[in-house]
């Protein structure tokens, strides 16, 4: 009895984003090209295995007002003039290969300006194999003794594949060989055209594959021309009797080229985007496939331009899906479980040439062409860009992929369906310098995108190895029915082999009629063969007994082991009945979470849609106030301009009079000093003797010999201070008393309570005070200290410090009185003790305790430390 066959559970569907903190870098490398001549210009250096530097051209140099300019850009790794194709495969392409055979995506992009050797990179040429079939090659060295037969896989139109048992494989094998066109065989003719391309010396093999898994590979061709696609293995029906119709619906001859229709792009069950109705030929060989590819390459839009004869003018898609699905417990057939195939697939992607019109002499169907060209790759660079700038600054901006064909087509790989690898082509020629540049900041800006890392597929439940297991359990099987008598390599029967164990017979022919021996020897001959066959059927007997014995036991032993297995399995039936209902209601909890969340996604686009509105109009509205604003402060500007001109005008007006009657007021205040001066000397001096007024160096002497204080009456009694109240003694003042001062005893001193006394004035004692008082000493005219109390208020700065204006003098005179003679007193010069009388009179009096006010008639006003300057009109 066969065991049943154990059904594995379905694959999860993943979800887009689940390695979300898993991402790797576009790899971004770039190859350099020789140069066509070798005295020609160059504008492009290898510096290292990683950067290129790009160096101005002279004839741009002169162009550009001499500005000579060295830029250096850094790849994954850069190829010189010298890398081998076989060198590049390996590092680009052989991972993608590798990632493909295990169930995985990639994308390869060769990008660049026209003539840079894009399609060699990607083609080849004669006896230089490109990466397109070296990839082939490695694909069917690693799978070519596990591939399925033909139509094992069958492909269908919703981007996914059906399989088949290997009868209806051979049915379908049969009836396509009955079609009008058979296919090609498999032994096929290698076109001359491309053998040298696809004949790979190196051998390539990937490493780790799945023994227990078969495999088919398929293969479309698509170019996207004018942002339409359009598929170039498709065999468009020829009608000779039919006319054809082009757009202007004229009819037109049947030798002139009708392009196919162009196809739709569609998104399928688990969110792919994929090419509606494209052919997909499944090949066998690297020969077949790289014919197929030939086939299609001849249909490709190929123009004459002025930078290249046979320049592409549409970008091509050459697409290699690979289908993979597990055998069966026995390890004989495919497992006919379609959620059991994994499909990855593989997109080598040759752009078309990124240049200026300008340069390519372009005109008409040519001139529309490069538009369209530019502007997909165009589109590709926004893509790179918004995707660069949600990553990086963490916005969540719409990347336009559906701006361009190429862009929709291989969004899946940008969300982080599978490794997106570009290789940048550039010619070093100067030339090209100018787009060669263009092409570099765009490829510095690809390396900062970064793409999820694909999940692992899911792995199956049944044994591994059981394919070898199934092919030894085979030989053993034939190795034994051999040994048993059972087909041999000569055929004999086991009559013949029973035959040859028996005596031979002696020659019984009889010559003689007396003749009595023959016969004898005969029957004795005959009796041993009886005796030997009996003994043999006896002892087959025997063995058949034991054998039927054996087999007894066996079915015994075969029959306990299926009943136990048997028991196993309606357990295990039982759990995978309870698994599949919880999977059926987790299904269908999953499918009402997929309607909410399309829901959501829906309303979530409504909401961004009107967040974006907002957004625009929230920015019209601020730079709308930005300008208002702007506007008011340029109108402040200007006001507080004027009133600022204003103010220096009328304080320089005012400073200048205010000089004017200072100076005026000084000189009268000087000419009545001078005339009391003179009264005084004619009042003080005798009539009769009339001496000289001594010098001001005499009375400096006299000053200095007398003591600092002298008692003005021998032995009185001591003096008590007293102290006079200043007028604003409720404000803080700051009492400014320099060191030098010298300590007189008059008899009336200032008191000023709550004072900050200093020596030198300081900005933090005047930050603390309202009044300021200045103690000033000089010499009089009769050679006496007078004591200046020059008072003034404090006012705060507009740039935060304080300024002080002086608004009030106080004179305080010290006289001894043995020094000084009474007017109408006739006594000597010289004598040296006066009566009390004698300090009474009137002027005396006064000038020891005189108060003055600024601009008084007594003397002159104090507003200011010193005379300001007059500025030049």
């Amino acid at each position: 009895m066969k065991p049943a066959k154990s059904k594995t559970p379905r694959k999860p569907l993943v979800k887009k984003g689940t390695q979300a903190s898993l991402k790797d870098p576009v790899g971004v490398y770039c190859r350099v090209r020789p140069l066509s001549f070798p005295d020609q210009e160059c504008c492009i250096e290898v510096i290292s295995d990683t950067t290129v530097q790009l160096h101005t051209p002279d004839g741009y140099r002169i162009n550009r007002n001499g500005d000579y300019k060295e830029m250096q850009y850094s790849f994954k790794q850069v190829f010189g003039t010298l890398t081998t194709q076989k060198e590049l495969f390996d590092v680009v392409a052989n991972p993608l290969v590798d990632d493909l055979i295990h169930g995985k995506n990639g994308l390869l992009f060769t990008y660049g300006v026209t003539g840079s050797g894009k399609t060699h990179t990607m083609t080849g040429s004669a006896g230089e194999g490109g990466l397109l079939p070296r990839c082939l090659d490695m694909i069917f060295n690693s799978i070519g003794s596990f591939q399925a037969k033909r139509y094992v896989f069958k492909s269908n139109d919703r981007n996914s594949m059906d399989i088949q048992c290997e009868v209806d494989a051979l049915l379908e094998r049969q009836k396509r060989e009955a079609l009008p066109t058979p296919k090609t065989p498999s032994k096929r003719q290698i076109d001359p055209e491309f053998a040298d391309m696809i004949n790979v010396q190196e051998f390539c093999k990937a490493e780790e594959i799945d023994e227990d898994s078969v495999y088919g590979v398929f293969v479309s061709y698509i170019e996207i021309y004018n942002n339409y696609i359009y598929d170039l293995l498709e065999e468009v029906p020829f009608d000779p009797i039919k006319p054809k119709w082009n757009s202007c619906n004229t009819p037109v001859r049947n030798t002139d080229f009708i392009p196919p229709q162009s196809k739709m792009l569609r998104e399928d069950k688990n969110h792919n985007m994929y090419v509606a109705g494209c052919t997909e030929i499944e090949v066998k060989s690297t020969e077949e496939a790289f014919e197929v590819f030939w086939r299609g390459q001849k249909k490709r839009r190929i123009a004459n331009t002025q930078l290249n004869r046979e320049s592409s003018r549409s970008h091509s898609v050459f697409i290699i899906k690979l289908a993979q699905a597990p055998l069966d417990a026995d390890g004989d057939n495919v497992l006919q479980e379609k959620e059991q195939i994994t499909l990855s697939q593989l997109s080598l992607v040759d752009l078309a040439g990124s240049e200026r019109t300008n340069r390519t002499k372009a005109e008409g169907n040519r001139l529309r062409e490069a538009g369209n060209i530019n502007q997909s790759l165009m589109t590709l660079r926004t893509c790179m860009e918004v995707l660069r700038e949600n990553q990086m600054y963490g916005t969540n901006k719409m990347v336009p992929y559906r701006d361009s064909k190429l862009t929709h087509l291989f969004k899946n790989y940008f969300d982080g369906e599978g490794k997106v690898r570009m290789i940048v082509c550039v010619n070093p020629k100067a030339e090209d310098y100018e787009e060669s540049l263009q092409v570099m900041r765009f490829a510095e800006m690809t390396q900062e995108v970064e793409v999820a890392r694909p999940v692992d597929k899911a792995i199956c439940g049944l044994t591994p190895g059981r394919r070898y297991r199934n092919q030894a359990f085979r030989e053993e099987l034939t190795r034994r029915l051999e040994l048993r008598g059972g087909p041999v390599g000569d055929e004999q029967s086991v009559t013949e082999i029973l035959l040859q164990s028996f005596p031979p017979l002696t020659s019984c022919e009889i010559l003689d009629v007396n003749d009595e021996q023959t016969l004898p020897r005969l029957i004795e001959v005959l009796e041993k063969r009886h005796h030997v066959r009996q003994m043999m059927t006896e002892e087959l007997n025997r063995q058949v007994i034991a054998f039927r014995a054996m087999l007894q036991d066996f079915d015994n032993a075969v029959l306990n082991k299926e009943n136990y297995i048997q028991g196993k399995l309606n357990e295990k039936e039982k759990v995978i009945s309870g698994q599949k209902a919880e999977i059926e209601r987790l299904e269908k909890k999953t499918k009402t979470l997929e309607y909410k969340i399309e829901i959501l996604e829906k309303t979530t686009t409504i909401y961004e849609e009107d967040k974006r509105n907002l957004q625009q109009e929230l920015e019209n509205q601020s730079q709308k106030l930005q300008r208002q604003f702007s506007d008011k402060r340029r109108l402040e500007a200007r006001l507080q301009g004027m009133v600022t001109e204003t103010t220096m005008k009328w304080e320089k007006e005012c400073e200048r009079r205010v000089a004017a009657k200072q100076l005026e007021m000084q000189n009268k205040l000087w000419v009545k000093d001078e005339k009391l001066k003179q009264l005084k000397a004619i009042v003080t001096e005798p009539k009769n003797d009339k001496p000289e007024r001594p010098s001001r160096e005499r009375d400096r002497e006299k000053i200095s010999q007398r003591s600092v204080s002298p008692s003005p009456i021998p032995n009185a009694p001591p003096i008590r201070l007293r102290h006079r109240r200043s007028r604003s003694a409720g404000d803080r003042w700051v009492d400014h008393k320099p060191a030098s001062n010298v300590q007189t005893e008059t008899v009336m001193q200032p008191h000023v309570p709550h004072a900050i006394t200093v020596a030198v004035a300081n900005e933090k004692a005047l930050a603390k005070c309202e009044k300021y008082m200045l103690t000033h000493q000089e010499l009089a005219s009769d050679g006496e200290i007078e004591t200046k109390l020059i008072k003034g208020d404090v006012f705060k700065t507009r740039g935060g410090g304080q300024s002080v204006q002086f608004t009030d003098v106080e004179t305080l005179k010290q006289e001894s009185p043995t020094g000084r003679k009474r007017r109408s007193s006739t006594c000597a010069p010289t004598q040296e003790v006066a009566t009390e009388s004698e300090w009474t009179d009137v002027e005396t009096r006064c000038s020891v305790a005189l108060e003055m006010r600024a601009g008084s008639q007594l003397g002159p006003g104090y507003q200011h430390h010193a005379q300001p300057k007059r500025r030049k009109p």
